[in-house]
């Protein structure tokens, strides 16, 4: 007689944390539990995916290792956690309803559409061939739609849509590739698309896109709903309507975003590397700054003056029916809002909102539950550069370096995001905006409400800029409700987000360059070289005071801040110089210099990128945040000779008088504005290298952080970072959230609410 040894049964309970809900990760543990013969269930909880398997144990073990290893695409498991419990020898596997309760999940960003929709998409067989809201496991609205967890379709904007027999089948089939795809749709069952027109009827589905189609060609603007809100719409290559768009929207010159037909349309257009491929068709779909190609088909009024396009492909199936038919290959793609508002997410507040900007409106009946607006992202040096950081990103979170208490933290009142924080986690929300108006705020406050639902945390500290006019610092203490606020220094969070992010636990040398930032002695920072950690900075050196004239008056007219510059140098306001013949306030900017009316001190970096600007002609009025920074860099890549600009550093005070002194016999010496401004770059890596190398002799750092909006300029990032890693240190920049403001909050968060 044999005797065979029957491997050990055991039977496990793991918690699976992470995103693990509204990517497939239940059918995927049914189809992984069945191929091992373990018998079991699985469900969503609030707390993430917990699943019971049973069976022999290399088997219970093998399903431990691959729930981690093969998860599906979109998922990212953060821990499981085991336990064991007493065997009950059943034989099935079972996938539970949702329940709810106590605990935490992390929820999916928007993701663009997938390759196998794309595929039935495209196919006249398939029964959702050109469906507008086509979407899978794997694709598809996540964040702007769910409205709590456990994220299920009654707690989305998709509940008001009852599943047809043929979705709903698919739906229950854990084999199906819609199986719980909450926002699993077709043709039968919504939603439904519609073209609003003023004075003619509403058309539908395949009428609304003819309609729409029509409008782009003859030169109309449309307000088109997307996933996190409305976009305004028209023919990128149509100068009139583009400078009509413009104007309405009180845009000034800031550079619209494009989106173009496909990966061939946006090479036509810009130069597009490798990497920039990828981030251009990655699941994310963000808008990747591209440089423009020569003669490219895009009108002037697209980008005035930039160097750049931001360009996107289409993301979501709409998108990709506005380039189905004859006509713009290549389309304005803008923020459905007036200049400084919040995008429009509502069809009803479109229709009056947008009424003075759009034509018509094609729009759908799914509710968005949150805005979010596109994410910019940059390449640089081949890594990514967040430069706003929203659809595709957020709400997933950065993991820390050190536990965080309960806590909110409010970010700034420019590019505004906030920051939910708990144990080893931080929630950056999507973007916000400048909190500069009262629909900002109400934004500000449900994206709020939103993110707490949605991660659990219930804030015990607030957090906030230490600015006593910031409306977001405003909001917090009215808002405290007998919870402490704690007042951050504005340069001290942008080092501090930067470590975070790398998960940095230790002391850096701390490059801080922005346009503004409240000092801890009242004047206007932004030229900062700070020793900092997570519990405290010294302010090491920083750009000499010059006076802002007019504060934003100031910031809005480089050509003042070129005057103002020369005049702190000593230098004589040479009637031949562009900023003198620029600024036709010369006795009222004299009178405010000479007596110190409205001139507030500022080291800001940002400001001195303006006053080089306009000394060298490049740009002398501002339309938009950094205009005369952004055109200055982008003649920095073909300004050809050697040569670096030399800044003086005296004890603590960096002084550009050299490097203005020396600008000004450039100019008049006829050097042209290229070659000045790769001038400027180069002599101010030369500057943070120098200041760097005192630093490590003194005091044996050797880690230098890079944050502030300054070092979103890529010529400066990149000479930087090679010229500073050359010398033998390690530089932190961001890559996952903006250098901004941004990427405040994260910072505000990781100094005042560690744990301990």
């Amino acid at each position: 007689m044999s005797i065979t040894n029957e491997p050990e049964r055991v039977r496990s309970r793991m918690l699976v944390t992470g995103v693990v809900q509204g990517v497939g990760f239940r059918p995927f543990v049914y189809a992984l539990a069945r191929e091992l013969g373990l018998s079991g269930q699985v469900g969503n909880t609030a707390a993430g995916v917990v699943a019971e398997v049973e069976g022999p144990d290399g088997a219970v073990t093998a399903f431990a290792d691959r729930i981690r290893t093969d998860a599906p695409p979109l998922a990212v498991v953060s821990t499981v956690a085991a336990e064991s419990l007493p065997t009950l020898g059943g034989t099935e596997f079972t996938i539970l309803d949702s329940t709810a309760g106590a605990g935490r999940t992390l929820v999916s960003p928007d993701v663009a559409t997938c390759a196998d929709c794309w595929s039935e998409f495209a196919d006249p067989s398939d029964r959702r061939y050109r469906h507008p809201f086509i979407t899978c496991t794997n694709c598809g609205p996540r964040f702007t739609i769910i409205t709590g967890l456990p994220y299920d379709r009654p707690a989305t904007t998709m509940a008001g849509f009852p599943l047809c027999a043929d979705c709903a089948r698919e739906y229950a089939d854990p084999a199906d590739r819609r199986f719980h795809a909450q926002p699993i749709a077709c043709p039968a069952c919504g939603p439904r698309l519609q073209l609003v027109q003023p004075g003619l009827e509403t058309a539908y589905d395949e009428d609304a896109l003819a309609s729409a189609h029509a409008l782009l060609v003859d030169g109309a603007i449309l307000a088109v709903k997307g996933i996190g809100g409305f976009h305004l719409v028209c023919d990128a290559a149509d100068q009139a309507v583009v400078t009509t768009l413009r104007k309405r929207k009180d845009r000034g010159d800031k550079p619209f975003a494009v989106m173009a037909a496909d990966l061939d349309a946006a090479r036509r257009i810009a130069s597009v590397d490798a990497d920039q491929e990828a981030l251009l068709t990655g699941s994310r779909h963000p808008i990747v700054l591209l440089r423009r190609r020569p003669g490219a088909a895009v009108a002037e009024a697209v980008a005035p003056g930039n160097p750049d396009l931001g360009v996107m492909l289409p993301y979501t199936p709409l998108h990709q029916l506005l380039f189905d038919q004859p006509g713009p290959g290549v389309l304005v793609m803008t923020s459905g809002n007036l200049s400084g508002e919040p995008i429009v997410t509502a069809d009803d507040d479109a229709m009056t909102r947008l009424a003075g900007l759009a034509d018509a409106w094609l729009g759908h009946d799914r509710p968005i539950h949150v805005p979010c607006d596109d994410s910019v992202v940059r390449i640089v040096d081949g890594t990514e550069l967040p430069v706003r950081r929203s659809r595709g990103y957020a709400p997933f979170p950065v993991d820390l370096p050190v536990p965080v208490r309960p806590a909110l933290a409010v970010g700034g009142d420019l590019k505004n995001t906030f920051c939910l924080g708990e144990g080893r986690y931080a929630w950056l929300s999507a973007h916000v905006g400048d909190m500069d108006d009262l629909a900002t705020l109400q934004a500000f406050e449900r994206a709020e409400q939103h993110l707490e639902e949605l991660t659990g945390v219930r804030p015990e500290v607030l957090v906030t800029d230490k600015h006593p006019s910031y409306r977001s610092r405003q909001w917090a203490e009215r808002h405290a409700d007998g919870r402490p606020v704690i007042g951050v220094q504005h340069h001290h969070a942008h080092l501090a987000s930067v470590m975070a992010e790398h998960r940095y636990d230790g002391e850096i040398i701390g490059f801080a360059f922005d346009g503004t930032g409240y000092g801890d002695d009242g004047a206007v920072w932004g030229g900062e070289v700070l020793l900092a950690g997570y519990d405290g900075f010294e302010r090491y050196a920083h750009l000499k005071y010059v006076p802002l004239p007019g504060g934003d008056a100031g910031v809005r007219n480089p050509c003042r801040m070129a005057l103002s510059h020369l005049r702190a140098a000593g230098l004589r306001w040479d009637p031949r110089l562009p900023s003198v013949q620029a600024c036709r306030e010369l006795d009222l900017l004299e009178a405010q210099l000479d007596h110190d009316i409205a001139c507030a001190p500022t080291s800001s970096m940002g400001r001195l990128f303006d006053a080089v600007s306009s000394l060298a002609g490049v740009c002398h009025r501002a339309g938009y945040e950094a205009q005369a920074a952004i055109e200055l860099e982008g003649l920095a890549a073909s300004g050809r000779g050697l040569g670096a600009y030399e800044f003086e550093v005296e004890a603590e005070q960096i002084d550009p008088a050299p490097v203005l002194a020396a600008v000004v016999r450039d100019v008049l010496a006829g050097v042209a504005p290229s070659v000045m401004s790769a001038r400027f770059h180069r002599g101010l890596a030369e500057l943070m290298v120098t200041l760097a190398e005192r630093v490590r002799a003194a005091e044996g750092l050797t880690t230098v952080g890079l944050s502030g909006g300054v070092f979103v300029n890529e010529v400066l990032l990149s000479a930087t970072t090679r010229a500073l890693t050359g010398a033998g240190f390690t530089v932190l920049r961001h890559l996952r959230v903006p250098p901004t403001d941004a990427g405040l909050a994260l910072g505000q968060l990781a100094v005042a609410a560690r744990v301990g």
